[in-house]
């Protein structure tokens, strides 16, 4: 894969420069601040960028800000978000940018990881090809926040509390087997439950919308 790193830090941007090209990836560009990985999705068009929330220069959402305006020039560009804390405005504009757009599919390539909460360097590695992939991969911090957030007309009051909690491992960027390995049931037990979510957030099939998507995206904006 083609990647860029954005990080202000030079030894964590020297460290994930060397770890991915371990892997037999292509950094295209590392860079050090916002305006920097704007110009840089922009020019490589990168299979996937890999950003730090706080940059120069008041070390806050820099980061987090030139992420949501990359994947506005660029729109698709996958993106991971790598930090040590939740931004939550910024990352509900970056999760936004998942909507589809009339006529087109629908497109995650989108993650956010508390670096903390990182627990291995296989973990990390799984969540960029995911995101790649078109993806998306969320730290249940992540979710646990944005959910604070909750408005009044929530469209998840239909689902049950076992359907709830499907959707939020879902939203984690879990798959139907890893869901049902953590909730110790059956995987048609899952498929049923996820069939049941689909039909109570009015997601029928649809050739042009990943109703998976869709659906997360629903949780998180609920």
């Amino acid at each position: 894969m083609r990647i860029v790193i954005a990080d202000d830090a030079v030894l964590l941007r020297e460290g994930l420069i060397r770890l991915v090209t371990e892997q037999g990836h292509q950094v295209v560009a590392a860079v050090g601040d916002g305006p920097a990985l704007v110009e840089a999705v922009v020019t490589h068009r990168p299979d996937v960028s890999i950003v730090d929330v706080r940059m120069p220069p008041s070390h806050t959402d820099e980061g987090l800000r030139a992420a949501v305006e990359a994947r506005r020039l660029v729109p698709r560009s996958p993106i991971l978000v790598l930090s040590q804390y939740v931004e939550v405005s910024y990352a509900d504009d970056l999760l936004a940018t998942v909507r589809p757009s009339r006529g087109q599919n629908a497109a995650g390539g989108i993650g956010y990881l508390l670096k903390d909460r990182v627990a291995d360097v296989g973990e990390f590695l799984d969540a960029v090809d995911r995101v790649a992939a078109g993806g998306t991969v969320l730290d249940p911090e992540v979710v646990g926040q944005l959910l604070v957030r909750r408005r009044r007309d929530d469209p998840l009051q239909q689902l049950t509390p076992r359907e709830r909690e499907v959707l939020g491992l879902m939203a984690e960027g879990r798959s139907n087997t890893a869901i049902a390995r953590a909730l110790v049931v059956s995987d048609g037990a899952v498929e049923k439950h996820v069939r049941n979510i689909f039909t109570k957030l009015q997601l029928p099939p649809d050739d042009e919308q990943h109703r998976r998507v869709l659906a997360v995206l629903a949780y998180l904006r609920a």
